[in-house]
């Protein structure tokens, strides 16, 4: 049979289940809150006809308690009621922002490049608060407010059909009002939920590119840009306050009419002795508790859609198929000889412009080899792949003569310490940055790396040494510096391949030759594979390839290609003629 496909209400209703026994005590409070608040009418009336009017101060008192106890009553339920939701509402939401950043960490880079990251923020921080408003309060009040409704109108029916019929000939309009005001509230929910997202995104890149847009004088164009996104926004939040606006009056003056036909009707019974005095306030107020939960519904109404509308955005990234799988654990027996072969490999990262073209390339256990070329020859995009961040079109990679499908992740990213030109370093100290929250790495093991890089030094002279705290981007450090730590997180791991790209791009001389001293010791017994520009930096290498235009067009030592006078040849002639 086919599996049938969950509504988004369903799958959070499954998120809930769980919890099932809180939510079954919330279900008991709620009846009881409710149960108790049509009592107190009830018990108005009983004090006026059978207290106030005979004048009988035992029973005005007895009712009077009991009213006043029904008061409390209500309060410590609805106390731990709220308490309930509220618990149940985070336990909810923890689950789903679990989940969603689980999936998150799970996506390729292709995903990545397809989705702006304030869109994806927004995922986890303002609609997972859309959901935790209703988790929270939305679902209580809603359910609350039924009930209510429901034991107005049966104990109205109970105790008088006319005023009863009275009272409730106001319901039709307000099923047909609240029927085209949630069609549109429903898409202008939507809107601002995806202009949202657009004025996240738009914001978290300007400011991590405010330096780019500030030197090039692009204040005024990209303040338009901005205008623009936040005007679609205030337009779609006009939208829901209008129909809101029209909603509300409507609301009010259907019940103000039902005020006057129950005062009209009911107060005529009253002088002609038909019904008592108690009986029509009675009545009064239930028909004022039962337009407060009307309103109170269209109010819940607005968070639900809300949620609904945010809950559609969450599940969509959730069910977001990965382009890369990998099994859980390794399938096959590797060499274990670190070896690594490109067979035949072509990859686009848009369909039609290949990068990689039919690329064969074997490395072998121990050996060093980089890779060369103009830019956009497609040297980074091989480091990519062998770390499966995308996915070939063509042909295989093999490590250890296993296709490197066959790996889990965590066995085949373990094996490998990439050191980028770009360096990330997240909030924390700088022992975290280099340990990686790794347990089996101790200080000792970040000390012994950082001097062998050469930053111990630097490290030392900081206010708290390795506890040091480093700002957001890394800006309490140098271009260098920064590098010189991702060198001491590649070196902690003590990997089988160490893959540098670009890795002494930004650093001085000085800090280069501490450098090439330590990734010597670092590649001993090691499978290494150097992207560099600056030719000078791989004059260790074994064997250097050189890529041009996706292509691998020559590869060999160092002299053989120099003595070939091929493409490697106009490379190390164009720059040694540069820098003499």
């Amino acid at each position: 049979m086919p599996e049938v496909k969950q509504t988004h209400s369903q799958r959070l209703v499954a998120y809930i289940k769980p919890y099932w026994h809180w939510v079954g005590l919330a279900v008991i409070a709620n009846i009881l809150v409710s149960a108790i608040m049509v009592l107190r009418p009830y018990l108005t009336k009983r004090g006026i006809d059978d207290g106030i009017i005979p004048k009988d101060i035992s029973t005005l008192q007895f009712f009077a308690i009991a009213f006043l106890g029904c008061i409390i009553l209500q309060s410590i339920i609805q106390y731990g009621l709220s308490y309930m939701m509220a618990y149940i509402g985070q336990k909810v939401i923890y689950d789903i922002r679990v989940k969603l950043f689980k999936k998150s960490t799970k996506m390729d880079l292709k995903f990545y490049d397809q989705n702006p990251v304030g869109q994806l923020v927004t995922r986890v921080t303002n609609d997972i608060d859309a959901l935790n408003e209703m988790f929270s309060s939305g679902i209580i009040m809603i359910i609350s407010n039924i009930l209510v409704i429901i034991f107005i109108i049966v104990m109205m029916f109970i105790m008088n059909v006319k005023l009863a019929l009275v009272a409730l000939m106001i319901v039709p309009p307000i099923v047909v009002v609240s029927f085209f005001f949630r069609i549109k509230v429903r898409q202008a929910f939507d809107d601002v939920r995806t202009y949202l997202a657009s004025l996240n995104s738009f914001m978290q890149e300007h400011i991590s590119g405010m330096s780019v847009v500030q030197i090039f004088n692009r204040e005024k164009e990209e303040f338009n840009k901005f205008t623009g996104i936040n005007s679609k926004l205030k337009e779609a939040h006009r939208k829901t306050v209008f129909y809101f606006a029209m909603y509300f009056p409507t609301v009010e003056f259907l019940s103000s009419v039902t005020f006057g036909c129950l005062i009209y009707f009911g107060g005529g019974d009253v002088v002609q002795e038909k019904i008592k005095l108690g009986e029509l306030i009675m009545f009064i107020q239930y028909v004022e508790m039962f337009f407060r939960p009307i309103y109170d519904l269209s109010d819940k109404y607005n968070i639900l859609q809300s949620a609904l509308a945010a809950s559609t955005r969450i599940f969509k990234l959730m069910d977001e198929p990965a382009n890369i799988t990998a099994p859980k654990t390794t399938m096959g027996t590797p060499r274990n000889d670190s070896c690594i072969e490109f067979k035949d490999v072509s990859f686009a990262y848009v369909e039609g412009t290949e990068v990689i073209k039919n690329l064969n390339l074997n490395i072998c256990k121990g050996e060093t080899i980089a890779i060369v070329g103009s830019t956009g020859a497609g040297k980074t995009t091989i480091i990519n792949l062998l770390s499966r961040f995308y996915e070939v079109n063509k042909g295989e990679i093999l490590i250890d003569g296993l296709p490197i499908k066959n790996y889990s992740f965590k066995d085949l990213r373990e094996r490998m310490s990439l050191v980028l030109q770009d360096i990330f370093l997240f909030p924390g100290s700088i022992l975290e940055n280099i340990q990686l929250y790794n347990g089996e790495v101790t200080r000792e093991d970040v000390i012994a790396a950082c001097k062998l890089t050469g930053i111990h030094e630097f490290i030392s002279q900081q206010p708290n040494g390795y506890d040091t705290e480093i700002q957001e981007g890394g800006g309490n450090l140098s271009v260098g510096q920064k590098q010189l730590i991702a060198f001491a997180r590649a070196m902690v791991a003590q990997p089988e391949l160490l893959v540098l790209d670009e890795a002494t791009s930004s650093i001085d001389t000085e800090a280069e030759q501490l450098i090439q001293e330590a990734t010597i010791k670092l590649m001993e017994n090691r499978t290494s594979i150097v992207i560099a520009h600056r030719l000078s930096t791989i004059q260790h290498a074994n064997r250097i390839a050189v890529m041009h235009k996706g292509e691998l067009k020559e590869i060999g030592t160092r002299q053989e290609l120099l003595d070939k006078k091929g493409l490697y040849y106009r490379l190390h002639k164009l720059q040694y003629q540069s820098i003499a």
